[in-house]
């Protein structure tokens, strides 16, 4: 920014103020969780660690990364963190420098961040089992442009309900509408969020802590959270349906793999 916009926007409130620097090179990784809901894989991997043809969804994840200028690149470990920690042993990543955040206890999907270093600009955070062609350039240009303490990136979702829905008048018994197996669509979160370094102040030390209960605590100190919707390919791995077709698509989709084995 010019100095007279750098003395107009240091008048600001902190929440209200622009990043000099949309192009931040700091992302966390959240690698920690179980995956219970892909049971008996994951009783053997991490789930971020699940196979994607070749390659792991992390490894793709932190190419995806690299390949968007992030170069300081945080994972927050917990389930078998020693595994993850030999898959990139063994591999050459560019100039994306990895570093370990061990969770000796769940802490939830916020709570881990404050045990994160050197988090004092833009950063980016993600779960660890996502695919998607998000471009993240754009996520954070987004993000700084609008003042935003925290974004979060959405997608819609749509829900078929395999029932028939009564719209019922509860207080007399009586229907009022009827809808066989009607579709409900629904801006959901894509597990990818972008910070400023003061909405960590909203998350308290040593207890667990999710993502929904710091969007609440933003919006209850009137702190500007907003989402930045994305309509193009995103998966979500939470179950076995989800990780099947994920798997496919991606290895129809996508490009060979780029991450290089160490000598």
């Amino acid at each position: 920014m010019s100095e007279l916009a750098n003395v107009l926007n240091e008048s600001l409130p902190t929440r209200l103020r622009i990043s000099p620097n949309p192009a931040t090179r700091r992302a966390v990784v959240l690698a920690g969780g179980r995956g219970t809901r892909l049971a008996p894989y994951t009783s053997i991997l991490p789930k971020p660690l699940m196979p994607i043809g070749e390659r792991s969804i992390l490894e793709i994840v932190v190419e995806q990364l690299g390949e968007n200028g992030f170069t300081d690149v945080a994972f927050s470990v917990g389930y078998l963190s020693h595994l993850i920690r030999a898959v990139f042993a063994q591999r050459s990543i560019g100039n994306v420098d990895i570093r370990y955040v061990q969770e000796e206890q769940a802490l939830g999907t916020a709570a881990p961040l404050r045990l994160v270093e050197g988090l004092d600009e833009t950063f980016v955070v993600m779960n660890g089992d996502i695919l998607t062609t998000l471009d993240y350039r754009d996520l954070v240009r987004r993000h700084c442009h609008a003042g935003n303490a925290l974004t979060i990136a959405t997608h819609q979702r749509t829900i078929k309900v395999n029932y028939g829905v009564l719209d019922v008048d509860a207080l007399r018994s009586r229907v009022r509408g009827f809808s066989e197996k009607p579709e409900i669509v629904s801006t959901v979160s894509m597990g990818i969020y972008v910070f400023e370094p003061h909405a960590l102040e909203y998350i308290p030390e040593g207890v667990y802590f999710d993502f929904p209960e710091l969007v609440q605590a933003l919006l209850r100190a009137n702190e500007r959270v907003g989402a930045y919707p994305f309509s193009g390919t995103w998966f979500d791995i939470g179950r076995h349906d989800d990780y099947e077709e994920a798997a496919k698509w991606w290895t129809e989709h996508t490009a060979p793999p780029r991450l290089a084995v160490l000598p």
